[in-house]
């Protein structure tokens, strides 16, 4: 009887995670068709944020779990993201922009609705057993982020974020900031990890 209910909460966490995605990428099509570009434009644009990867590889590991098919690893690295995408948005950006309308659903959904999501998700699974390997696999999304964020910021000189900026910080200040986003990601998941052995 749990495993159905997790199962269920997972179904209706991964329509809710999949569905603020369809909007989000409606809205930001809209945007940039309004700003003359073509949809190749609005599909780079929206794949260059985070938080959307963040959130599509979130949506993914709770469909996996709705299809019974189990992939620990990979909800420990969720739950991390998770997380932290709700709290450096929080704490950095959210006062940086006013959202309206159905853009502001979409911002609520992703930002706040799907890290407790998928935090009460994890919760509910089974817990102990986390290793060394675990933990460091949650850095491989962040940096391999930071990677492409530059890489594409490189070609068009657009960057998501002000702390991947490289025009304005510099590629050094850069490369500090995604050692630092690295880090913080490792230090959530060693938190989580000792509050996966308590759960036990």
């Amino acid at each position: 009887m749990r495993n159905r209910l997790i199962q269920i909460f997972a179904a209706a966490g991964a329509i809710a995670g999949w569905s603020a995605l369809l909007l989000q990428l409606i809205l930001t099509l809209t945007l940039m068709r309004a700003q003359d570009g073509t949809v190749l434009d609005g599909l780079w644009r929206y794949f260059g944020y985070f938080t959307v990867i963040a959130n599509i590889f979130a949506a993914f590991v709770l469909t996996c779990a709705a299809l019974r098919q189990n992939w620990r690893r990979g909800e420990f690295a969720a739950v991390t993201a998770m997380i932290l995408v709700g709290i450096v948005y929080s704490l950095l950006l959210r006062e940086t922009w006013d959202p309206q309308g159905w853009q502001k659903v979409a911002d609520i959904v992703m930002h706040d609705a799907m890290p407790l999501i998928v935090t009460i998700f994890w919760l509910l699974r089974p817990h102990g057993g986390l290793r060394g390997g675990d933990i460091a696999a949650t850095a491989i999304l962040p940096l391999g982020y930071c990677v492409y964020a530059m890489t594409r910021g490189a070609f068009d000189n657009w960057y998501p974020y002000p702390f991947l900026d490289a025009g304005n910080l510099g590629a050094g200040m850069v490369a500090l900031n995604c050692v630092g986003l690295g880090l913080a990601f490792l230090v959530m998941a060693f938190l989580l990890s000792r509050l996966d052995r308590n759960l036990v």
